[in-house]
């Protein structure tokens, strides 16, 4: 520990010791004298004992009381100063501090001065024996130090006798040395605080900054004429907020030829550039942020890019007067994607043959740039995947349905059964890249339930070991505490394959998929690749390769549809972007990581569901092709738009002994139930047409049929109008492509509800 008196402070005041020396020997004497010699002697020498003893006590108390008045006052007069401010004792022991300093975790009643200031700044040691040995003079002592928070002064003041008072905190010129050019202003621009170079330099000290400046108003960051005496100098003018009432301003003339002077040490990456690009000069935070050696001879074209034409043209321009305006750039140099704004401006005047570049750090800028444009395109894709399905929905519900109704009358030996039912199959697979499409968009139908992904992936097992043939070792990793999760298990199981035969197929020479599970609590948000994952409990799945990895240049298109690296005709590049969609829709979380040569880990997080029970079955009915129909009675009103659909939906109906209604829109079907004496069993309706929609005509035609049941039938996901529906009793949902047995056993349902 350094004592303040090791730094040359004033030595500690010895009277009361020598008073009390003197008492004490005299008392001894007359002590002494007692056995000695009697006479008057004995007594006085006793009495001057008391004395100097009684004032040996009196100089000793004086000091303390007053220490204590000290103290008492430098706490009433600090205890809310807003810079941190203690008080030392001449072996440099922190005696108190106040609230500013009670933050500080290493500012500790009974710590050392030089042990506690060590952990805020470097050179500590230096720095306090400059201030102490300055400490008792008339002039404040500081000195200007770095902490964590930033720029600060620290002074050092002797108050009494063994009583010191430090203070770190802003002053009137926190941030500038009197050496440099600068000044602070208010919001109105009255000048509070001028460097003292800055006052040698023009003079006087004017009462404004625009009294400063040749070209008022101020301008933040920009170059501007500088009064200096009789002498108009260009400068760059940096300006600094300090708190919320004032502001610094750096003055730096253009014109500095050094760039370890003021230059340097503007707070603002700048270059000083030559008509044909050359870097005059660049200041320390340009070196840094462009990668620029300390006097490397270097042209602005050899240290960015992406502009879009010759660097050499742009400032051609640039200097007559045709392209100032702010440019967005890559820095060449920079290993990591690192995007600059160039903003130019003359330095000094246009004729001089030199332009100032002010640069800024856009990487940000750009990643959020980015983010809104991948966020805008995903966006579109997914509205057009909707529509498209939407159609083809529509379409394939006609080609099954006129291919059920073919198959309804040949037998399995006739010659046209096998043609009908290879067409029949690829109708289904149609309809299944529909729903690939409606995943992608999330849109898609899903049963979501409570599920073990233990029993899915055991279930899968053989399915999977028979996709990724002999070549490819398959392994599964449980977590015996995984919990359930709440999702639709057939698309849970497609995510599954999709992300395994992806694996299988970038490792054609054969390799190890390991599939692990592991149940996960994120205490804080967990952040990837531009999206937050709340903090909680989640069920983890990873699909594990040794493949050869993502390419960086295509790492960000996986998820797109579409988008494959496979051969034309080996792959629909829809496997990603479906198991994309229905881990979205399901509330979870898909992650990609990649190592260029050793493989990929795709990583899905489900929020955990606990051991709830099973969810109820949804309303919507879908039926097995080998159920046999029955003839029925009722009456239905079919309402659809699109004439094959209606053609098809019609015959199957009437086949079964419905009574069937027909109508092309909204307006056909009410007018056709104006008819007081028409009795309708189900209404059977599309939910998107021309003119009013399903839901908004049968509202309408509840009113005077309030018993009537409801079919609701739709290319588009059932989330899309399930709002709708929930107000509409007695409705059920009969998604497209259907069946023709998937239709009448719908409609038997909900007659017999």
């Amino acid at each position: 520990m350094m004592s303040h008196a090791a730094a040359g402070t004033v030595p500690r005041r010895s009277l009361p010791p020598v008073l009390t020396t003197i008492a004490v020997v005299t008392s001894l004497l007359a002590l002494a004298g007692l056995s000695m010699f009697s006479g008057p002697v004995v007594p006085v020498l006793f009495v001057l004992g008391l004395f100097f003893i009684a004032a040996a006590g009196v100089i000793g108390v004086l000091p303390l009381l007053r220490l204590r008045r000290v103290d008492a006052t430098i706490a009433e007069a600090f205890r809310s100063d807003g810079a941190i401010v203690f008080t030392t004792d001449s072996d440099g022991r922190i005696l108190w501090t106040n609230e500013r300093a009670d933050a500080e975790p290493h500012l500790c009643k009974g710590v050392s001065v030089d042990a506690t200031l060590a952990t805020l700044y470097a050179d500590t040691q230096r720095s306090l024996q400059r201030l102490l040995a300055r400490a008792g003079s008339e002039v404040r002592t500081a000195e200007r130090v770095i902490l964590p928070s930033g720029p600060a002064q620290l002074s050092v003041r002797e108050i009494a006798s063994r009583r010191y008072l430090w203070r770190i905190g802003d002053s009137a010129g926190a941030g500038v040395a009197e050496a440099d050019l600068g000044v602070r202003f208010d919001a109105e621009g009255r000048i509070g605080w001028m460097s003292a170079a800055l006052q040698d330099a023009i003079g006087t000290v004017p009462a404004t900054i625009d009294a400063l400046l040749c070209d008022p108003p101020l301008r933040p960051n920009a170059f501007q004429q500088v009064r200096m005496g009789e002498v108009r100098l260009p400068c760059f003018v940096a300006i600094e907020q300090m708190n919320a009432d004032e502001k610094l301003a750096r003055i730096v003339p253009t014109d500095a030829s050094e760039p370890s002077g003021h230059f340097d040490r503007l707070p603002v990456p700048i270059l000083q550039l030559e008509k044909d690009g050359a870097v005059k000069l660049a200041n320390r935070m340009a070196r840094e942020l462009l990668t620029i050696g300390k006097g490397e001879t270097v042209f602005l074209s050899d240290l960015v890019e992406g502009l879009g034409r010759p660097v050499a043209d742009w400032l051609t321009d640039a200097f007559e007067g045709r392209a100032l305006n702010p440019e967005v750039v890559r820095a060449s140099r920079s290993v990591d994607d690192l995007y600059v704004q160039i903003t130019l401006d003359y330095a000094g005047s246009e004729d001089d043959g030199q332009m100032m570049a002010v640069l800024h750090d856009a990487t940000e800028l750009k990643t959020l740039e980015a983010q809104f444009v991948q966020s805008q395109k995903m966006q579109a894709i997914g509205q057009l995947a909707g529509g498209v399905a939407h159609d083809f929905n529509n379409l394939l519900t006609a080609i099954s349905g006129h291919c059920d109704l073919l198959l309804l009358r040949h037998e399995p030996g006739d010659q046209d059964f096998a043609d009908l039912e290879q067409i029949n199959q690829n109708a289904s697979r149609a309809a299944s890249l529909v729903g690939q499409l409606l995943a992608f968009s999330r849109k898609q139908n899903l049963r979501p339930e409570p599920i073990d992904l233990r029993d899915i992936l055991s279930d899968l097992t053989h399915l999977l070991n028979r996709l990724v043939g002999e070549r490819i070792r398959l392994s599964f990793e449980n977590d015996p505490a995984l919990q359930m999760v709440r999702a639709d298990r057939r698309q849970l199981e497609q995510v599954i394959m999709n992300l395994v035969v992806n694996a299988r197929d970038v490792m054609p020479d054969g390799g190890p998929i390991r599939i692990r599970t592991e149940q996960l609590v994120l205490e804080e948000a967990l952040k990837r690749n531009r999206v937050q994952v709340p903090p909680g409990s989640y069920v983890l799945v990873q699909v594990i390769d040794k493949g050869k990895g993502i390419p960086p240049d295509k790492f960000d298109k996986i998820f797109e549809p579409f988008f494959t690296t496979k051969k034309t005709g080996e792959g629909t590049g829809l496997g990603l972007s479906t198991a994309y969609g229905i881990v979205k829709q399901t509330g979870g979380y898909i992650f990609a990581d990649s190592v260029l040569g050793e493989g990929a880990t795709f990583s899905l997080y489900f929020p955990s569901f606990g051991d709830a029970g099973p969810i109820a079955p949804a309303q919507s009915i879908a039926a097995s092709k080998k159920e046999v129909v029955e003839q029925r009675e009722g009456v239905v009103l079919l309402v659809e738009d699109e004439a094959p659909v209606r053609a098809f939906a019609a015959r199957a109906l009437r086949m079964q002994g419905y009574t069937v209604f027909e109508a092309e829109h909204a307006e056909a079907a009410l007018e056709i139930l104006s008819d007081p004496d028409l009795f309708v069993d189900v209404f059977v309706t599309d939910v998107i047409m021309p003119g009013k929609d399903g839901p908004a005509w049968v509202r309408e035609a509840l009113v005077e049929r309030p018993d009537t049941k409801v079919i609701f039938v739709s290319g588009y996901a059932e989330e899309s109008f399930s709002g709708n529906q929930a107000r509409i009793p007695n409705s059920v949902f009969l998604p497209k492509p259907f069946s023709l047995v998937d239709l009448t056993k719908t409609v038997r349902a909900q007659l017999e509800s």
